[in-house]
């Protein structure tokens, strides 16, 4: 499978993400929404909207994060790489990436574990498993550590292909 075809792939991920992360979103200001009327109009406030609210923000929290990884937008002091010499800084960007690369294998490592211990434990409002709640964690620590890999090929990619067309 050629790169071009794998970031095709991942494209299509992030964008995918980036929509559910939207959508999800919206489900959850339409259940807070109701859980506010219930309390203040209806004097009765729906037991299951507090923590379905959570359960989805972590899943769209989680997914939007990887997606921000894939789109560059994770945490960086751009202008300083920008005053830097460009090998420097293409150092700077594969360090970043590495970094950020660890914290999703880190996230997928201990957040799996998270999921077995915590897979019994049901959450009692909404009647899901914890751990099913808590899957979003290393999910989203795979697609970070590819998304971070895909970053650092390309960077190396765009350098090999500056230089060799110098």
């Amino acid at each position: 499978m050629s790169f071009d075809k794998i970031k095709r792939i991942t494209r299509g991920l992030s964008n995918t993400f980036i929509v559910f992360g939207a959508i999800g979103l919206l489900i959850m200001t339409a259940i807070i929404t109701w859980q506010v009327f219930g309390r203040y109009v209806l004097n009765q406030s729906p037991d299951w909207t507090e923590q379905t609210a959570l359960i989805l923000m972590i899943w769209y929290v989680m997914f939007g994060a990887a997606a921000g990884v894939r789109e560059g937008f994770h945490i960086r002091i751009e202008a300083l790489e920008r005053m830097l010499p460009a090998k420097v800084s293409m150092f700077t960007r594969l360090f970043a990436n590495l970094v950020v690369g660890l914290c999703g294998l880190a996230m997928l490592i201990w957040g799996g574990m998270l999921v077995v211990g915590t897979w019994s434990h049901v959450v009692p409002t909404v009647g899901v498993s914890r751990g099913a709640v808590y899957l979003a964690l290393p999910i989203a620590g795979a697609l970070i550590a590819l998304f971070s890999f895909e970053r650092m090929v390309d960077e190396l990619h765009q350098r090999t292909t500056t230089e060799g067309g110098a």
